[in-house]
């Protein structure tokens, strides 16, 4: 009997040298590829460059690993090609948009790619999106938005004209969204200047930009909604999610698609296809990144958060959200928050 427990022990630590052995001569001396779906300097491109300088370390054959970026169409074109394009080899992978899954249903026209069949490696941060409104609005719960008409400012169709219109719809809210600003540094800063009164965004962008918003006893802005899988540590955790608020499974399935943004976050993901030998060897990789202290230091020097979620995770997630939006449901979503 020992005998045989020996030899299984052996033999079992025989195959995983075998494949760690397999992984480093598979990827010593290679060159990886992170593709951004933006222009440099966002918080896309902080992630995808500290990703680039530690996921390497972790990977069996500590491959050199660079960034591209590829902006276009608000992320679109970055996702169309890695889904029908990019390389399956293991070696190239894209730092997905938050709101792939909310593209996939509502804009499903140019979107050339199923989210499901991406191949999720990891996460190392959450973007809930966060509703703030200005406290001199009188605005300091969001049942205050049923009584009084705020001035919500947003870039385009992004998610603050997404969120107040859910919002409007769901919670018979008084929100009025002024769009045209370019981008969310600049409708935030609309609330400052009091042209806009309220905004959506994640809490990444709030809590980088303008922190000193929330604090004191006299606040600038409170924040009264928050939108995604689970609440966000960073944020009071009085703050109630808005798929607590809704009650008929239509509902709840609209704000359940809406919100898989949030785990989504900033992580990779490779395009579909990738060997499972390869996507385990990263995926190991990937959650031996986010457990590294170094790793954790130099995000908070960047001034970004670390909240790990695994690709098995996300993947659940993705295929839940898509699986369960049924045509229903996307067409009520899509009159909620475009109006048709």
């Amino acid at each position: 009997m020992k005998l045989r427990i020996l030899l299984s022990t052996a033999a079992a630590l025989a195959a995983l040298w075998s494949g760690t052995a397999s992984a480093a001569d598979y990827f010593a001396g290679k060159t990886m590829k992170i593709v951004v779906p933006y222009g440099p300097g966002g918080t896309y491109d902080k992630y995808a460059q500290t990703f680039a300088e530690y996921l390497g370390r972790h990977i069996p054959g500590k491959p050199n690993i660079i960034v591209q970026h590829m902006p276009g169409a608000g992320g679109v074109k970055a996702m169309n090609w890695a889904y029908n394009v990019m390389p399956k080899d293991g070696l190239n992978l894209i730092t997905p948009l938050d709101n792939t899954v909310i593209n996939q249903l509502m804009r499903p026209e140019k979107m050339r790619f199923d989210a499901r069949n991406f191949t999720w490696i990891g996460s190392s941060n959450q973007t809930n999106l966060v509703m703030a409104v200005r406290s001199d609005t009188g605005v300091q719960k969001w049942e205050g938005l049923r009584n009084k008409q705020v001035i919500a400012s947003s870039s385009g169709q992004d998610t603050s004209f997404i969120t107040s219109n859910l919002v409007n719809g769901l919670l018979g809210a008084k929100i009025k969204v002024v769009s045209g600003y370019k981008g969310s540094s600049k409708a935030m800063f609309a609330i400052e200047q009091g042209e806009s009164q309220m905004a959506a965004y994640n809490w990444l962008a709030w809590g980088s930009k303008v922190p000193h918003w929330f604090t004191g006893d006299k606040p600038f802005a409170r924040i009264v909604l928050q939108m995604g899988i689970f609440k966000d540590p960073d944020i009071p955790q009085d703050v109630p999610m808005l798929s607590d608020l809704v009650s008929t499974p239509e509902d709840k399935a609209v704000v359940g698609f809406v919100g898989a943004l949030g785990v989504l976050g900033r992580g990779l993901a490779l395009p579909p296809g990738v060997k499972s030998e390869h996507v385990q060897t990263l995926r190991a990789a990937y959650d031996a990144m986010n457990a590294d202290p170094a790793f954790a230091a130099e995000l908070k020097k960047r001034k970004l958060r670390l909240i790990p979620s695994s690709g098995a995770k996300i993947q659940e997630v993705v295929q839940g959200s898509l699986d369960n939006a049924t045509p229903a449901v996307v067409a009520r979503a899509s009159k909620l928050i475009y109006g048709k």
